[in-house]
């Protein structure tokens, strides 16, 4: 049996918050950011955040003075692996999304997680919530889908109890690289620029609600894989109608032939070297994808908040609406 104070839900009677110490790697990024607010709401303070961004992990130490940040590289760095002694769980955010090298996808979605499992062990950490991704049930062929699905083997093959979470493309306070750059773009430009028909099914995921879903695995030791879809789905070009409205833009939308799109890319990229949007990830937004949307409001008692109601939450909230990361 394991140890009562190991329990992620484990309370102090007196005040009836958690005590449990909880272990966040990836706290800088957009899930871990919104999750650290979810969990200190839901009376979590024993929070340790672990990531190596230069600019965003100093950020969050700011924002959370309360907590214990590290700044360092999982997939280099030694010492975080001190931080695993006595915690009920670990929640494994940490991932490279972006990007033109495939050396920095091994380095941090494959190197770095077996070294964080290999850490789990040896602290003997009881519990472990996995973040995926959708699109190792993808058809496309990318440097995250292909790194992902490696990463997603390594935690099926270790022995600790966990769980692992499969989110579609998530958006949300904090959003540097999805749904928040796209409506800071749409605000500085005269036209949005939709590429081909702008008829691809998307299928957002508000990161509140999986923030949510990761809350109740924690409390309730959930263990299997789970497809976290969004419930509603939409094509691209809705969805950026629907972005436009949250954000109160005018900017017209332009349909860009995809051909044409592809090679301002292309050019984009010989002149920035981490693009906010490569062409690899132009082909995986055109690959007609659609995932399986199952009943996870049902199976773990979290609300599926409708997507203008989300979106306008993103973007209007007083709280963190405001807050723009660096990419």
């Amino acid at each position: 049996m394991a140890d009562e104070n190991l329990m992620p839900n484990r309370t102090d009677k007196s005040t009836g918050k958690p005590t449990g110490k909880i272990v966040i790697t990836g706290a800088a990024g957009l899930v871990g950011q919104n999750l650290v607010v979810r969990l200190k709401d839901a009376g979590y303070t024993n929070i340790v955040c672990i990531d190596k961004h230069p600019a965003n992990t100093p950020a969050l130490a700011r924002m959370h003075p309360d907590l214990t940040v590290i700044q360092a590289d999982l997939a280099r760095d030694d010492g975080w692996q001190d931080s695993l002694e006595g915690a009920a769980a670990v929640i494994q955010m940490h991932a490279q999304i972006g990007g033109l090298d495939w050396a920095e996808f091994v380095d941090n979605n494959i190197t770095a997680t077996e070294r964080v499992l290999a850490a789990m062990q040896a602290a003997d950490v009881p519990y472990l919530v996995h973040a995926s991704s959708s699109v190792v049930n993808s058809m496309a062929v990318d440097f995250y889908t292909e790194s992902k699905k490696a990463q997603e083997k390594l935690v099926d093959a270790c022995p600790i109890p966990h769980v692992t979470l499969r989110p579609t493309l998530m958006f949300g306070w904090f959003d540097r690289k999805h749904l928040g750059w796209l409506a800071r773009f749409m605000q500085r430009v005269p036209v949005f620029p939709i590429p081909g028909s702008g008829r691809y099914i998307r299928q957002p995921l508000y990161v509140g609600d999986f923030s949510a879903i990761i809350i109740a695995c924690l409390e309730g030791r959930r263990m299997g894989t789970y497809d976290i879809s969004g419930q509603q789905k939409i094509t691209y070009i809705e969805l950026i109608r629907a972005l436009r409205k949250a954000v109160g833009a005018k900017t017209p939308l332009l349909r860009i032939p995809y051909g044409l799109f592809h090679a301002l890319l292309t050019v984009y990229a010989l002149v920035d070297r981490n693009p906010p949007f490569t062409t690899k990830q132009l082909k995986a937004l055109v690959t007609p994808d659609e995932f399986i949307v199952i009943d996870w409001p049902g199976i773990f008692g979290v609300r599926s908040t409708p997507l203008d109601e989300a979106l306008s939450v993103t973007f209007n909230d007083p709280r963190y609406a405001g807050v723009v990361l660096d990419f």
